[in-house]
């Protein structure tokens, strides 16, 4: 097992339109979006969940209607430290995850990244623990969403033998939260998306690795209203 140091410090990809989220986010960013019942918006679960695992630093890049979520950021009270930065032009996902990361406070050490429009809570210390038992230069979460539509199960002669609703996906998707060694930040590009260059990189030699969800963890990208919908009744219960 390679002896690595807990990541302490996290970036927060916040710049999104969320254009199917409208009118909810007619005049805020994506992050900002309040899950209903709460009163917290989207960054705000996140940033609550970082603190509590550990993280003491996180940087938040911004795009869309960035001065709404560092006016929120301003007068919020924060479980950890928290920079800003502002892209002025769009970079790309892996572009924005780079100069995102040149704010970081410690440089030369690991650190978490997540996309702004995932709500989620599982170990991140268990992941790190991954990431680091494989070597790897970078780790991403795999979750098994649902399929939105009724399954239907049938035997070798056609015969329908049970309808499914919502089954899971036979396929692990990218959940959208990362484990980053620290040379990662320079194999990313300046201009442009890491999962169409870096990724496929590193999946080559075997630097890639993959965290599967535990059983039981709760995930949910929040794309349209119904996803909001869904995640107040799933708080609820």
């Amino acid at each position: 097992m390679t002896d690595a140091p807990l990541p302490t410090q996290a970036v927060v990809l916040a710049g999104g339109q969320g254009s199917r989220l409208r009118p909810y986010t007619d005049d805020r960013p994506k992050p900002m979006v309040e899950i209903p019942g709460t009163g917290i918006p989207i960054i705000g679960h996140q940033l609550t969940w970082l603190a509590a695992e550990g993280v003491t630093d996180a940087v938040i890049s911004c795009g869309h209607l960035a001065e709404v979520l560092q006016e929120w950021l301003d007068g919020a009270e924060l479980p950890l430290r928290v920079t800003t930065v502002v892209e002025s032009e769009p970079l790309g996902r892996g572009g924005g995850l780079k100069y995102a990361a040149a704010a970081l406070p410690r440089p030369d050490e690991p650190w978490f990244a997540t996309n702004g429009d995932v709500w989620t809570r599982f170990s991140l210390r268990e992941m790190a623990a991954f990431h680091a038992e494989r070597d790897a230069l970078a780790t991403l979460a795999l979750a098994r969403p649902r399929i939105p539509w009724g399954a239907v199960e049938t035997d070798e002669f056609g015969h329908v033998l049970d309808f499914i609703e919502a089954p899971p996906s036979p396929y692990l998707i990218n959940a959208g939260v990362y484990v980053f060694a620290a040379e990662f930040t320079k194999l990313l590009p300046d201009l442009g998306d890491h999962e169409r260059t870096t990724f496929p990189r590193l999946a080559r030699e075997r630097r890639l690795a993959g965290f599967p969800l535990p059983q039981g963890a709760y995930w949910r990208a929040i794309d349209t209203a119904k996803d909001l919908r869904e995640a107040a009744r799933e708080l609820l219960r």
